[in-house]
């Protein structure tokens, strides 16, 4: 293949939540465009008010067996993103096992619902634990590795349309992913004289066992008004978008073709956000 068909020829990637959806999807193309992974995955219940069921160990194994069908190496590890002493421990090997760290995917997440004075504190503590303290750690573990080898290199925080466009019946989710985006945005200042680009990815509607969680329905139910504000967006829309859609910007990202991007709030939504 030439240098164009595999951009992250000779990199290594770090990929949270690399079990299914967007988490798999991501890991397949980056080890298609030639770059050796990094994964792990909770494999397991994470947050106990979610409405879809937890990814598992054989999940995150079909994961493993689809990047080495790609000709690429991958080292797995059954590891929660709110476990920061577990993430360094993987980076640690990874880096040990591949000699380098170049791309980093903060993917892992979790969405459930409900009116904010309405949601237990322990709905509130699981999603920020999970969606903007896990990226923390995750930042935590990769960032000395990125340093120390000199190389550069891309990070990508994957927020949410949710995470610019605030909406009902989610307020907790929406905190977490606002959050990411002032992370991103600093750390992208911070990492600037190392080379090093951070950016976010902001889908919406991606074709995963979230985006099918059927409780939202029982929300827009209850509240009818809410719906008003999750239009289709400007493009036609027949069904949620494929997590290889949201990889395609991922790769992007990750690569040289974007060197010139840093800092930056990257929509995946249709037009979502401008309607």
């Amino acid at each position: 293949m030439s240098s164009s068909d595999q951009p992250l020829a000779g990199k290594v990637a770090y990929v949270t939540g690399a079990a299914r959806g967007q988490g798999r999807s991501h890991c397949v193309r980056l080890a298609r465009a030639g770059a050796d992974v990094i994964a792990i995955d909770a494999c397991g219940p994470v947050a106990a008010s979610n409405g879809y069921e937890p990814a598992t160990p054989q999940d995150l194994a079909e994961t493993v067996s689809l990047v080495e069908g790609e000709g690429r190496k991958i080292l797995a590890k059954e590891v929660d993103v709110r476990d920061a002493e577990g993430q360094q421990r993987v980076v640690a090997e990874g880096v040990e096992q591949f000699g380098r760290l170049d791309v980093v995917v903060a993917n892992a997440g979790v969405l459930n619902w409900g009116r904010l004075w309405e949601i237990s504190a322990q709905q509130w503590q699981e999603t920020i634990d999970t969606n903007l303290t896990g990226v923390w750690n995750t930042i935590r573990a990769t960032v000395p590795a990125m340093i120390a080898a000199g190389n550069g290199g891309s990070i990508v925080n994957v927020s949410s349309a949710a995470g610019i466009k605030a909406v009902p019946g989610c307020g907790h989710y929406c905190a977490s992913k606002f959050g990411v985006v002032g992370l991103t945005n600093s750390l992208a200042v911070e990492l600037g004289e190392f080379g090093i680009r951070v950016n976010s990815v902001h889908p919406y509607g991606t074709d995963t066992p979230m985006g099918n969680d059927v409780s939202m329905y029982e929300m827009f139910a209850a509240h009818p008004n809410f719906i008003h504000s999750y239009s289709p967006g400007a493009l036609p829309t027949d069904s949620l978008a494929a997590p290889n859609l949201i990889s395609d910007v991922v790769v992007w990202l990750a690569s040289d073709a974007s060197s010139l991007v840093t800092a930056a709030q990257i929509p995946a939504d249709k037009g979502y956000l401008k309607i």
